[in-house]
């Protein structure tokens, strides 16, 4: 799930992590230029786990003020006293890499692209089943695949259809490779779903985020042929009403939002 559209972007996606950058080290420098010198004066060693809290706090409102999506705002408010509770544990280095490595492994997508990964329930499955079931389609790809539930799932009730998924993340496409690997009409694939064309696909499914919709709505018009399919589930595409709302019997409530070309 990689950030490299070859459309513009939009200002929300313009540079995001110089953006959280720059909110992170405001609230820092706020924080730190009042305590610091208070401290100085009082000849006061600084606390710098309150001094983390508060710096935590300032980040979160600087980011919940600039409309950033919720996961900035709790990496914001968490960042400066996670940063200062491990600092003082008796932890090996290898362990901060080994663990860095396996989220980089998992969450490649949230970094960067802003796409956590997100895997659909058993009912938003069933319910996609059942709204394809009757579908006429040949081709039916997954966008951002994840651990390939969706395409492994669509692959074995629709045997007359080739199903695709992509997936950015190492990890959950090495799980989506295994588990397709026996369907004989699943696709799976690792890279960027910005660069798969789209001109042949007769369905287009998608469980992302908010951040890309609007430029893959865009990608969709401009490749995806009259009367095809784009269906997202539980994001929908600013500004435009879907043609049908399903609503997925599961515990979040989930929607599938579809879209005809």
């Amino acid at each position: 799930m990689d950030d490299n559209s070859p459309h513009s972007v939009s200002p929300r996606r313009n540079s995001p992590y110089l953006r959280q950058l720059a909110l992170q080290c405001a609230a820092a420098s706020i924080v730190l230029g009042i305590a610091w010198p208070y401290c100085l004066l009082r000849r006061q060693t600084l606390p710098w786990f309150e001094s983390s809290l508060l710096i935590g706090a300032l980040a979160f409102l600087f980011s919940s003020l600039s409309a950033q999506y919720w996961w900035w705002r709790v990496i914001h408010a968490s960042f400066a006293p996670a940063t200062v509770l491990f600092s003082g544990l008796n932890v090996a280095p290898e362990w901060y890499l080994a663990t860095f490595v396996l989220m980089f492994l998992v969450y490649r997508g949230a970094v960067t692209s802003q796409v956590p990964l997100y895997i659909s329930s058993l009912g938003a499955i069933r319910a996609l089943s059942e709204l394809l079931a009757d579908v006429p389609a040949r081709k039916i790809i997954d966008l951002g695949a994840g651990t390939g539930s969706v395409a492994s799932a669509l692959a074995r009730t629709r045997r007359d259809v080739q199903v695709f998924g992509i997936e950015n993340s190492f990890l959950p496409w090495a799980i989506g490779f295994f588990r397709t690997a026996r369907l004989k009409n699943c696709h799976w694939s690792l890279g960027s779903f910005w660069q798969v064309p789209l001109a042949d696909c007769d369905v287009v499914y998608a469980f992302l985020s908010p951040a890309p919709m609007s430029d893959l709505w865009l990608k969709a018009k401009r490749e995806m042929r009259p009367g095809t399919l784009f269906i997202s589930n539980g994001f929908e595409v600013p500004d435009v009403t879907a043609d049908a709302e399903i609503e997925v019997a599961d515990s979040g409530k989930t929607r599938l939002y579809c879209y005809r070309l």
